[in-house]
Formats: structure tokens, C-alpha cells, sequence
């Protein structure tokens, strides 16, 4: 076998790689051989039939295995020999491929940039707080009273108003048939929710305990069921009771009711949980501005492939995006745009090299224990479907990356973080929030942003 290279331009090497008619013969025998081990042909046991024989009935048919056995294994030889660290798979293009003339193709590969990582300790920073204030607790309770809230039979034989709760029984049909789940007894309607489909809450506005009413309503286009979408329908509805909506009264016996021993160690928990928020907000604006940090004190050459499958997947995010919700505020496609995403993908590539680089260095790794928990994690977001989700990233290596690259960048940049020097702020939520929501400057000249579906990593590369 003969490597030699043909091109070195800046990050972009190509070779040539060529193998003897007699190299590949060679190969061929392997392969006949290790199939011979096992087929079995007239007068011959497995093993034991000749190369001969075992070529002019199979020696077509192995040709494929062997092009690829070896492409693959003399383009590793050729990245080996010349200590070469891939950005991307290398593109193989097959020139020649025969048992006379043997083996030719060519290899282009685009390589790695050499990192010369910035002193971590020399990056300053500062960190935004903030702590929920009584108040804020105090309005949380209220909400979560609100959705808790009770209700009472109204007595007077009064008429339904928004707001009302109705008990009702109720029997739809379509064309006259009845359809499956369009029955139930004993439903308690708040009207005005909207949780009922078209005008059917409007048409019980009015009604009293007693009435029967017969609810006409067209199905939505876009419901769930599909044989129901654009259908009219018809409910008999028979109004059981009339409710009125109550207010929870804040106390101990309420804090019981949600699970907690009283009324301060619910407000506790509260507090807590926002606390933790309100940290999940401060990371994301530090993580910004580590990562505007980390563009600023590095420059070198991003693998323009890299960048270019970066780009395309942002773009065809975004085309997909566009074109489900239907959106015709302004011309999508243009070059300007483009150049838009083009530099969002760009600064996506450059980071991640970034970040891979410390990781490497400092041999920061995704232990087997955490990748098992975020597994888990993941199926707990699908009760009942435990064993699909735990399968499914058994088999596919793909998905499991996609669960270990952002555990991964969490722990980089959290090395980075302890590294740096930081001075920490305190500021209301307010304040926090508008730094959260702020565009980093390096990002300012995009005015359009690709949905959390298109981003690679968490926040905002």
C-alpha cells in the first residue's frame, strides 16, 4: 500500500491512496477463506473446498466487503501515520478497483485546529443574584391557592354565568351515530375555560340545575382525533347542579391538603423552588458571558465542514419551523440571512472546539453513572414507557451522544466557571431577568433567532 499526500491547505489535507492488484488478491483469499470455514459445496466438506472453486462462485459477491475492508482499514493507516485529527469523517472517492489493477482513491480530509487555550484565570466575570423577595412568595401562594380553589352548591335556582362550574351528563353523537368518548356523567365544567371544544360552554351560559340543552358545535380542523376534524356534532346535555367557585382559605389545614405539615413549611418549599429558578436564570446569563469570553480570547481556523453541517442543520430547522406555523411576516432564504446563521453556526463550531479542547486537556469525562441517570431521567418523562425509553438508547448510540454532549458541556463549563475570576452581584429579579433576555453583543447583528429545537446545546452558543 502507498500513501502520499496531494494537498495540504491550511486545515484541508487530501492523499492518495493506492493498493496492488496483488494486495487486494490478497484480501479476496481472506475472505473466500473464512467463508469456505462454513458453506458447504457437493463433494467437499466445510473447509475443505478449494480457493479455486470458492473464488469463481463467490469471489463477485465478496468484492463489495473486501472495497470497503479495505478503504476502511488503510484510511485509518493513512490518519495513523500521519498523526492526523479529524474534524469530520474523511470523503473517500474510489478511482480504481479491481483484482488487476488493484486499489485507487483518493481521501480529503479536514483536520482539527491547533487550540492554544487562554488562561482560564485571566477571564473576569461577573455573576448576577437574586433572592425571592416575602412578596413574591406571598403572590406565589395566592396562584397556587387559585388553581386549588374548591366550589359550593349554589342553591337559589339561579341561571349559569362565566366562572360557574356546571355538573353535567352529556351524550354526543355525529350524524345522528354515536362516537367513542363523546359520553360522560357527572362532569363539572368551569365555563368560560374554554376546555370544551368551539361555543359548547357558551350555549350553557344561562342554563339552571335541571335543564336539558342540546349543544350544536363544529369540530377544529387540527383536533385530535382525525376522523373528527372539521365534523359538526350533537350534544344532549342534561345540567345535573350549579356550583360556585370558592376561594382556598390560606392556613395550616391548606398546606395539609397539598401535602406539607403547615401553612410556613409551604411557603418554605416556595421560596426554595424559586430560589432554584432564579439560580437557573444567573447561570444562563454567567454561561453567556463566559462563552462571549471564550470567543473573544481565541482565534484560530474552524473546520469549514463542520461549520457548513452546523449551518444546515440550524437552516432546515428553520425552514421546517417557517413552514409549520405557517409564517409570512417577512421573505425567508435570503443571502443576508443566511450570512446571519452562517455566522451563528461558525461561533457554535468555534466554541464547541473550545470547550472540547479544556475538556480534553483537564480530562474532564461523563461518568457511566451519570449517563445511566440521565436515561433515567429521560423515561421518567414517559410514564409507562419506562422499558421503550431505556431500549431505545441501548440501541442507538446516536441518541445516547445526544444526552451525553450537554452533560458533558455542563461539566466543562463548570470547570471553567470554578476557574475564573468571578465577582458576584446581587440585583432584584427584575433586573435579572432583563440580563437573561439581554442579546449577547456578540450576537447582536442576528435579529432572528432559530427555535430551542435547532440549537445543538443548551443556551445560547
Amino acid at each position: 500500500m502507498q500513501i502520499t499526500q496531494t494537498k495540504k491547505e491550511d486545515l484541508k489535507h487530501e492523499y492518495t491512496v493506492t493498493m496492488t492488484g496483488a494486495e487486494i488478491d490478497e484480501k479476496i483469499n481472506e475472505r473466500l477463506q473464512e467463508i469456505g470455514k462454513t458453506v458447504n459445496l457437493p463433494g467437499f466438506r466445510p473447509g475443505k473446498a478449494p480457493l479455486a472453486l470458492l473464488k469463481s462462485k463467490y469471489g463477485k459477491a465478496v468484492m463489495g466487503e473486501v472495497l470497503e475492508v479495505a478503504v476502511s482499514d488503510s484510511s485509518i493507516k493513512a490518519i495513523n501515520e500521519n498523526e492526523l485529527r479529524p474534524a469530520m469523517r474523511p470523503k473517500i472517492e474510489v478511482k480504481t478497483f479491481d483484482e488487476k489493477d488493484g486499489l485507487e482513491y483518493t481521501m480529503a480530509v479536514e483536520l482539527l485546529p491547533e487550540i492554544k487555550l487562554a488562561d482560564l484565570k485571566s477571564i473576569k466575570l461577573e455573576k448576577l443574584t437574586a433572592k425571592p423577595e416575602a412578596k413574591a412568595v406571598k403572590e406565589t401562594l395566592k396562584r397556587i391557592a387559585s388553581s386549588n380553589k374548591g366550589s359550593e352548591k349554589v342553591e337559589e335556582k339561579r341561571a349559569a354565568k362565566i366562572g360557574d362550574i356546571v355538573v353535567i351528563d352529556f351524550d354526543g353523537t355525529v350524524d345522528g351515530k354515536p362516537f367513542p368518548g363523546m359520553k360522560g356523567e357527572g362532569f363539572p365544567l368551569e365555563l368560560g375555560t374554554k376546555s370544551f371544544i368551539d361555543t359548547f360552554e357558551d350555549q350553557l351560559v344561562g342554563a339552571k340545575a335541571g335543564d336539558h340543552k342540546t349543544v350544536k358545535v363544529t369540530f377544529p380542523e387540527n383536533y385530535g382525533e382525525e376522523k373528527l376534524r372539521g365534523v359538526a356534532a350533537v350534544f344532549e346535555v342534561d345540567v345535573k347542579e350549579l356550583r360556585a367557585p370558592t376561594e382556598a382559605k390560606l392556613d395550616d389545614e391548606f398546606a395539609k391538603s397539598m401535602g406539607f405539615e403547615d401553612l410556613a413549611k409551604l411557603e418554605e418549599v416556595i421560596e426554595q423552588q424559586m430560589q432554584k429558578d432564579y439560580d437557573q436564570v444567573s447561570r444562563v446569563t454567567i454561561k453567556r458571558s463566559l462563552l462571549d469570553a471564550l470567543d473573544e480570547t481565541h482565534d484560530f481556523d474552524v473546520p469549514e465542514g463542520m461549520v457548513e453541517a452546523e449551518f444546515e442543520g440550524i437552516w432546515n430547522q428553520l425552514m421546517h419551523d417557517h413552514e409549520h406555523n405557517h409564517s409570512h411576516d417577512h421573505e425567508h432564504g435570503s443571502e443576508e440571512e443566511k450570512e446571519e446563521y452562517r455566522d451563528i453556526a461558525n461561533r457554535r463550531v468555534k466554541l464547541g472546539l473550545v470547550l472540547a479542547e479544556i475538556g480534553r486537556i483537564n480530562k474532564i469525562e461523563v461518568t457511566n453513572e451519570e449517563m445511566q441517570q440521565a436515561v433515567i431521567n429521560e423515561a421518567r418523562r414517559c410514564p409507562g414507557k419506562e422499558r421503550q425509553v431505556f431500549e431505545f438508547y441501548q440501541q442507538n448510540e446516536q441518541a445516547l451522544e445526544g444526552l451525553r454532549a450537554p452533560l458533558y458541556e455542563d461539566k466543562v463549563v463548570d470547570f471553567v466557571l470554578e476557574s475564573c475570576n468571578i465577582e458576584t452581584r446581587q440585583v432584584d429579579i427584575e433586573q435579572l431577568t432583563k440580563a437573561a433576555e439581554q442579546e449577547s453583543p456578540k450576537k447582536a447583528k442576528s435579529a432572528k433567532k432559530p427555535s430551542k429545537k435547532a440549537s445543538k446545546s443548551h443556551d445560547e452558543k
